[in-house]
């Protein structure tokens, strides 16, 4: 029989998940291994490959898919696990969301956006007191004008009488220096909103542990 201290869920169950490393965690999201390797094995290569938790949570289910004793299943389970560990890190239940400025977009949007594997654009929807509607998810992929097309940006803003926006994309680098296509589009887009009698605030660029705001910048 296994002893107490080879079993995470036993561990965790009498003393409590902050007793487990973060090897022990992820396995007991795999549930398994593979033929000769426990989860915990799996989850240590895993480790180690990735060179951290957060990294591994910055890939997409199907690479992690590949993995020896992960395969689709539980490669879906664990992009579960990590998407709701943001959500839960963007969201205070009950409270209402105000951006008043980048800092309160980045506390509201980093934990979601940081680590993705991908560029991601969204806009978030303001009330007149700069509170929070709600965002929509606007594209994803490299950022450009072709993928990034004003009418499908301010569609949400007008169907929600937004009173103003707020413009957010991340950097799966890490680096939320703005790049040249980001300036461009940016000021495309404040040129269109002023048609539309529309206040963009901010233009957010999110990197992991930091962000840039092009308002800040002068560029709004």
């Amino acid at each position: 029989m296994q002893p107490q201290s080879d079993r995470p869920r036993e561990r965790l169950y009498w003393q409590g998940p902050s007793a487990l490393a973060d090897a022990e965690l992820l396995a007991l999201q795999l549930g398994s291994g593979a033929r000769g390797k426990s989860a915990t094995d799996v989850a240590r290569e895993m480790l180690a490959s990735y060179g951290s938790l957060a990294d591994v949570a910055g890939r997409e289910a199907a690479e992690l898919a590949h993995w020896r004793g992960v395969g689709p299943a539980k490669a879906a389970r664990l992009a579960a696990a990590f998407e709701l560990t943001r959500r839960l890190r963007a969201r205070t239940p009950g409270a209402r969301t105000v951006l008043a400025g980048p800092a309160e977009v980045y506390a509201a949007f980093g934990p979601l956006m940081e680590d993705l594997p991908r560029e991601v654009f969204r806009i978030a929807l303001l009330d007149a007191q700069n509170g929070l509607l709600r965002d929509r998810v606007i594209s994803e992929g490299t950022l450009s004008a072709s993928l990034v097309h004003p009418r499908e940006v301010f569609k949400p803003a007008i169907l929600e009488s937004a009173a103003s926006v707020i413009l957010l994309h991340n950097h799966p680098s890490g680096d939320p220096t703005p790049s040249r296509e980001d300036i461009r589009l940016t000021r495309q887009l404040v040129e269109c909103a002023h048609l539309l009698d529309l206040r963009i605030h901010d233009h957010v660029v999110i990197g992991r542990g930091r962000y840039v705001s092009l308002a800040e910048q002068g560029i709004i």
